[in-house]
């Protein structure tokens, strides 16, 4: 997708876009930056801010562990220009693949993010689109079980899941590899959810889309892990634009 002209203005880089891999698909590099469509400029407002500080931090450990791509604001200091975000480009990065890697990344982004923010933002209640449609159904009083099946369903029990946080709710394709190999964590979905579902969402996208090995949902039968499984697949099945039932199926009962 390539930006109007104002947007590269804007943002004082080159109209001479190139698409780049990972993240939603949408996303150009121009100049030192990557420009991304439809971002929302209520949320950018407080995530935009927080990622910043934690970037600038996370940038200068010794030794690096993890990255955020840093978040850059335009010319006359918008976090988002008629949809459309910008962050730091990193050369050479590529997407990572590696379940391991994106588990690891995962839990130390938010082990960082639950140090610097407290509390629920409020503005998080603000939010209006699939995503946060499908995760609060699958958190409230009453979710569609009937979307997973029957036999799923009488699966589901009321679970302490461990405490609610800052976490990213997209992560397994928003994560690249510098040209160190280090992660890069990028397009940061803001949901105030536990981490142990945040990490369900990412195995259960790296079987079906990243190619991980099925195996590894073996770790999620029982117990916790199996009622966090459970809310990542309804909550996939929530917001996908066409949801595969029978591909979720087949994996959370195999």
């Amino acid at each position: 997708m390539r930006p109007p002209p104002e947007i590269f203005d804007l943002f004082a880089v080159p109209a001479d876009p190139v698409p780049v891999d990972g993240g939603r698909g949408h996303s150009v590099r121009a100049g030192d930056l990557v420009l991304s469509p439809g971002r929302d400029a209520a949320t950018a407002a407080w995530l935009n801010p927080v990622l910043a500080r934690l970037a600038a931090r996370l940038d200068h450990e010794e030794p690096r562990s993890l990255r955020i791509a840093m978040p850059i604001p335009s010319r006359d200091l918008r976090w988002v220009v008629d949809g459309w975000g910008a962050s730091r480009s990193e050369p050479d990065a590529r997407p990572c693949r590696d379940l391991d890697v994106l588990l690891a990344t995962a839990r130390l982004l938010h082990a960082h993010l639950a140090g610097v923010v407290a509390s629920r933002p409020t503005a998080l209640a603000a939010r209006e689109d699939r995503w946060s449609r499908a995760e609060q159904a699958t958190f409230g009083p009453e979710p569609p079980l009937g979307v997973l099946g029957r036999d799923l369903a009488a699966e589901w029990e009321v679970a302490d899941l461990g405490p609610d946080q800052l976490v990213h709710g997209d992560l397994a394709g928003n994560v690249l590899l510098d040209s160190a190999g280090l992660p890069v964590v990028i397009d940061v979905a803001p949901c105030w959810r536990p981490s142990l579902w945040a990490e369900a969402v990412v195995v259960l996208d790296a079987v079906l889309w990243l190619g991980a090995d099925p195996d590894v949902l073996a770790g999620w039968t029982s117990g916790k892990q199996r009622q966090a499984m459970l809310r990542a697949a309804l909550f996939r099945l929530l917001s996908d634009v066409k949801p595969e039932v029978g591909r979720y199926r087949a994996l959370l009962l195999a």
